[in-house]
């Protein structure tokens, strides 16, 4: 899985989006899409043509903005503001250009969700929708791809496990859901919501799927850097092990990404507002000659080394063993194998036994280590 933005992020050369004239016949892939993000994308299916990728926009094109739903004043910033209702259609259609136009470029978008951080006002580029304007935007572009024959399909939210602390935004996707209910055009391709971990608890996933066990999750951003010891391995594999991956998939997700994939040794690029005091999973040190990988990196490669696409989560059995400090996942994957990766958070190597029912073996799991481990 592979995360892109629909338009500017915090990590773009500048701040654009695909339309910034206004009329959608002005609609382009800028630069940074087509000498940069293509490319490096068409690598990435070559390699595996299975990848998926999602995309969200930070912002829509400013002419589409307004500064509030009771004025209506036009609102010309990259930075917060809300969707003119009365362009609800044109932003859909631009959606719809951007998933045809990547197309042309042999690329398919798996799916999008409507807005980045919807309840962010500030970042580089943003825009605010609260849940009933979300609601009523999805209900547009769900229909516009429909129309269109596209598949594409559409989480919604995309932000924190605490709504950023906003009472009337809780439950958003729930919110959301209920607002659209189940007949609408296009309702097939409203497959779950997307949820960051900048605040509050991944409980909040497991409350979110007891609402709607229909609806899919996805854990789709996460970040390390200055603050959070984001390039000292013994402060953070374990941390991120546990909250990011096993924490996310044990509750319910499908996908788990981390935001961003690689930045150079100035933690760039990166625009102003948005994180400049972030690490990659991996960091590029004097134009590639050095590499250097960041628990990011490690706790996806340890999910990745065992843990096929398609995979289906399984129940598991503890014993004696389990505890505070084990944390752990277990999965079957399409071509029968079986694998398991556990994490060991205590100041103790923990030696466990797995079993299948009809296999086992030992593993011993280092203190402040993980072990991924498969068979058949």
């Amino acid at each position: 899985y592979a995360r892109i933005s629909i338009g500017c992020n915090d990590f773009s050369s500048t701040e654009y989006s695909l339309c910034d004239s206004k009329g959608l016949e002005n609609f382009a892939l800028h630069n940074d899409e087509t000498k940069y993000v293509i490319p490096i994308i068409k690598e990435g299916l070559a390699i595996n043509p299975k990848l998926k990728i999602i995309a969200a926009p930070w912002t829509c094109p400013k002419w589409m903005k307004v500064k509030d739903l009771t004025t209506m004043a036009a609102f010309d910033s990259w930075t917060d503001g809300h969707l003119n209702p009365n362009y609800r259609a044109d932003y859909a259609q631009y959606f719809v250009k951007f998933v045809q136009a990547m197309k042309t470029q042999g690329i398919d978008i798996y799916a999008v969700s409507p807005q980045n951080e919807p309840l962010n006002r500030a970042n580089c580029a943003s825009l605010y929708m609260p849940w009933d304007e979300e609601a009523a935007f999805v209900r547009e572009l769900a229909a516009a791809f429909d129309k269109n024959g596209i598949k594409t399909k559409i989480y919604v939210f995309d932000h924190n496990y605490n709504y950023d602390n906003i009472a009337d935004q809780e439950d958003y996707p729930i919110k959301v859901y209920n607002a659209l209910g189940n007949s609408f055009e296009g309702s097939e391709l409203v497959v779950g919501a997307a949820y960051h971990d900048y605040g509050g608890a991944n409980t909040e996933l497991t409350d979110i799927h007891a609402q709607a066990s229909d609806k899919e999750l996805i854990f789709s951003e996460s970040s390390i850097g200055t603050w959070n010891n984001g390039r000292d391995l013994s402060k953070r594999l374990v941390a991120d092990m546990r909250n990011v991956t096993l924490g996310t998939v044990n509750q319910w997700c499908k996908a788990v990404l981390v935001w961003n994939l690689m930045l150079d040794e100035k933690m760039g690029p990166n625009l102003d507002g948005g994180c400049q005091t972030c690490y990659g999973a991996v960091d590029i040190f004097d134009n590639y000659k050095t590499l250097r990988y960041n628990s990011h990196y490690y706790v996806i490669a340890h999910m990745a080394a065992v843990v096929r696409p398609g995979a289906v989560r399984l129940g598991v059995a503890p014993r004696s063993y389990a505890g505070a400090d084990v944390v752990y996942s277990a999965f079957l994957n399409p071509d029968g194998s079986k694998a398991v990766v556990l994490l060991n958070s205590g100041d103790y190597d923990f030696i466990v036994t797995v079993s299948d029912g009809n296999d086992n073996f030992r593993v011993t799991v280092p203190a402040q280590g993980v072990v991924s481990s498969t068979w058949k």
